[in-house]
């Protein structure tokens, strides 16, 4: 009976289509049924997601090339297709996104009431597109699908909001557009040299080395917006500070992972040469991106902009493990630490959501002894604390270590700043959590004091269950990506 249900659903297009058919849906339904409108968003969600690990039953980890891969002739007189593909990369990534947007949409359940339709048909776009693109051998419609990405989140993010709001919402937006420009004249370019855009042929095609560096450049523009990179980070904490919780659960679990994502898939695989020529320029702005942003992660002031600063030094810290070429632990190690961050980085914004739902506050200077009064929370807050330092056990560990261990081979130097960032990291995690939970409660600034509900505990617990199975059975990555990544360093020819 299982493999018949594999047989059936193992194909890439039924969780692409499900939240499509889901976000359209509500569009006809009157907005007094908001009820129905919710539960219409939520229920194609949970479907994704359960759609999303069945490929993991038939995957075959023992190659590297893209599986349960479909086509669709879309501009066949230019050789442009709509290629869909998962391999050991991706796969992960896709579970990552479907787990995510259920979450969200409980997350703004009691939120939605006056424009419950609007959210429920961004989240599932928004959705729609970040499946598509973990699954796109296509280069151009990998190119127009994380494009795509902010339109939803822009919508989401200036519904009726102030016009700080709306300011952040327009910076978000143009960032990311600004820096796709020069990406969409690399695709154009490949496209005039090897007359297709399919990625696979593209990952075999060899192009000189001026054209090369300038491809990588082109590319580098779109992707380091994404991660962000310093000093074109600056989006990021404005975007996390005025975005709903929800807005902050997604936008620190997907969307950050589509620049370093971009740079596996594209800039190093097939740009060899010009990736080793940029290569101490990516280690310089990742060290410097590590230790800036974790010393000014120790002056805000704000909840929201102390995780979004770590965010930062985080995604850095896996470039400088992308870009470790001389040997797999760099590059296999720094796929584990996207998908943790995913899950911790969404939770802590979780925890901020809580207590801001209750203080109408995210200052820092008025909390403190929440363990007295929230105990359920202040233990949840503890857990994602260790994991956001990394600590043995948790889901950040193994990876980060591995990080290290490829980089000190490459260059010492950098593996020791990386590692300063890191113990950096676990002070100013360790010193907000003190500050919000330790100490004596400021009555003259929290009033109404009440632990967690179960609604609440229950969002949590998948995520506690995440970082711990991550923890202590990471064998599980390795053995679904070693060949994916081996066959990564091969293209790129890192000998």
């Amino acid at each position: 009976m299982l493999e018949h249900f594999c047989e059936c659903y193992s194909d890439l297009s039924g969780p692409i289509l499900c939240p499509v058919l889901g976000s359209i849906t509500p569009l006809f339904i009157p907005n007094s049924r908001i009820r129905l409108i919710r539960l219409i968003g939520l229920c194609a969600s949970f479907i994704t997601f359960l759609y999303s690990p069945v490929p993991r039953i038939q995957f075959d980890p023992s190659t590297a090339k893209s599986q349960f891969v479909e086509s669709l002739r879309w501009l066949p007189y230019e050789n442009i297709n709509f290629f869909l593909g998962i391999d050991g990369i991706s796969l992960f990534f896709v579970i990552l996104t479907t787990f995510l947007i259920p979450i969200c949409i409980l997350v703004g359940w009691s939120g939605m009431r006056s424009y419950g339709k609007e959210y429920i048909t961004a989240s599932l776009i928004r959705e729609f597109l970040m499946i598509a693109v973990f699954r796109m051998l296509d280069l151009l419609l990998f190119y127009v699908f994380p494009e795509s990405v902010p339109i939803p989140m822009f919508i989401i993010g200036v519904w009726g909001s102030r016009q700080r709001k709306i300011k952040a919402a327009y910076q978000f937006f143009l960032y990311t557009l600004l820096g796709s420009v020069f990406m969409l004249l690399a695709i154009l370019l490949i496209l005039l040299q090897t007359g297709t855009t399919d990625l696979q042929i593209s990952l075999t095609t060899e192009f000189s080395e001026r054209r090369q560096i300038f491809l990588w450049i082109a590319s580098f523009a779109s992707f380091a917006v994404k991660v962000p990179m310093v000093p074109v980070h600056i989006w990021l904490p404005e975007a996390h500070v005025e975005a709903p919780t929800a807005g902050s659960v997604i936008l620190a679990g997907i969307p950050l992972k589509l620049g370093t994502y971009g740079f596996l898939r594209f800039s190093i695989p097939m740009f060899p040469e010009a990736t080793l020529c940029f290569t101490p320029f990516i280690y310089t702005l990742s060290a410097i991106a590590i230790i800036y942003t974790s010393l000014t992660t120790s002056r805000q002031i704000d909840l929201k902009k102390i995780i979004a600063y770590s965010s930062v030094a985080h995604m850095n810290l896996v470039t400088i493990g992308m870009f470790s070429r001389a040997n797999i632990q760099g590059i296999g190690g720094s796929i584990p630490p996207m998908l943790s961050h995913g899950l911790v980085s969404s939770a802590l914004f979780l925890c901020v959501g809580v207590l801001y739902d209750r203080h109408k506050t995210r200052l820092v200077r008025y909390y403190g002894g929440l363990v007295s009064t929230m105990p359920n929370l202040s233990t949840i807050f503890f857990s994602f604390t260790l994991a956001n330092m990394s600590s043995p056990g948790t889901s950040s560990f193994i990876g980060e270590f591995l990080i290290l261990v490829g980089a000190f081979q490459r260059n010492s130097l950098v593996a020791t700043l990386a590692a300063l960032g890191m113990i950096l990291g676990a002070a100013y995690s360790l010193w907000l959590y003190n500050r919000v939970v330790s100490g004596n409660l400021k009555p003259d600034f929290l009033h109404k004091f009440s632990d967690s509900n179960g609604r609440e505990v229950s969002i949590f617990i998948p995520f506690l269950v995440g970082v711990v199975w991550m923890g202590v059975h990471p064998k599980v990555f390795p053995d679904c990506m070693h060949t994916s990544v081996s066959n990564l360093v091969q293209h790129g020819k890192f000998h």
